[in-house]
């Protein structure tokens, strides 16, 4: 074979380019809780669910209530993707090959159901996903293994038979977790490097034969 047997997309950062709208949305509610955004933060920003960065917000700044501070992160980043979210480059082009040889692929996001609804409703609403997961449809996000390991089930896989695109440390560690081949994009943030990682810098470079190269085992 020279392709996986599914291909398993993160979405910010990864096929469309959000992890900068997230930045801003972070700093500008940052910035109403008196606390000054600054690269020392970005590894409790990037990458990490709503929750965890409403969390770290209230801790840095001593004020707001988490709940609060997460609907704000929400409300502010969903008007900001609603206004227009550029996929990322080569993703359109992977995308549409993948399709063309019959991999199944399938959206694994961290971010609420409201912001995935958004964006697969509009820079993504001509993809075939085989469905789309959210933050919101497993107790426990990435980091943790739980989002991949759905994912593959639904597929009717295992893990190890599916390849995870991501561009964060945290969602990295999801899917490595899981038991995935992991291709890394990194974005903002630098993603660790371990064995069972395969790193490109765009992804104008990703073919099914690399896809496939990324697995732990063979799928056929």
């Amino acid at each position: 074979m020279n392709a996986p047997a599914a291909v398993l997309f993160d979405m910010d950062g990864t096929l469309v380019d959000t992890e900068v709208l997230w930045w801003r949305t972070t700093e500008e509610v940052a910035d109403s809780l008196g606390h000054r955004l600054t690269d020392a933060d970005a590894p409790e920003v990037v990458g990490r669910a709503v929750e965890d960065t409403a969390a770290h917000l209230v801790r840095v700044s001593r004020g707001g209530d988490p709940d609060e501070v997460a609907l704000a992160l929400t409300g502010n980043f969903f008007r900001k993707v609603e206004a227009g979210a550029p996929m990322r480059p080569g993703a359109q082009r992977l995308l549409s090959v993948l399709e063309a040889e019959g991999v199944p692929f399938a959206l694994v996001s961290a971010s609420p159901r409201v912001v995935v609804d958004s964006v697969v409703g509009g820079s993504l609403a001509h993809v075939p996903f085989a469905f789309t997961m959210s933050a919101d449809d497993t107790s426990r996000t990435k980091p943790h293994p739980d989002p991949y390991r759905i994912a593959a089930e639904r597929l009717g896989l295992v893990p190890e038979a599916c390849v995870a695109v991501e561009d964060s440390p945290d969602g990295a560690a999801s899917a490595e977790a899981a038991g995935c081949g992991l291709l890394i994009v990194p974005s903002l943030l630098p993603v660790p490097r371990s064995p069972r990682r395969t790193f490109v810098n765009s992804l104008e470079e990703v073919t099914p034969a690399l896809l496939r190269d990324c697995l732990a085992v063979d799928p056929s």
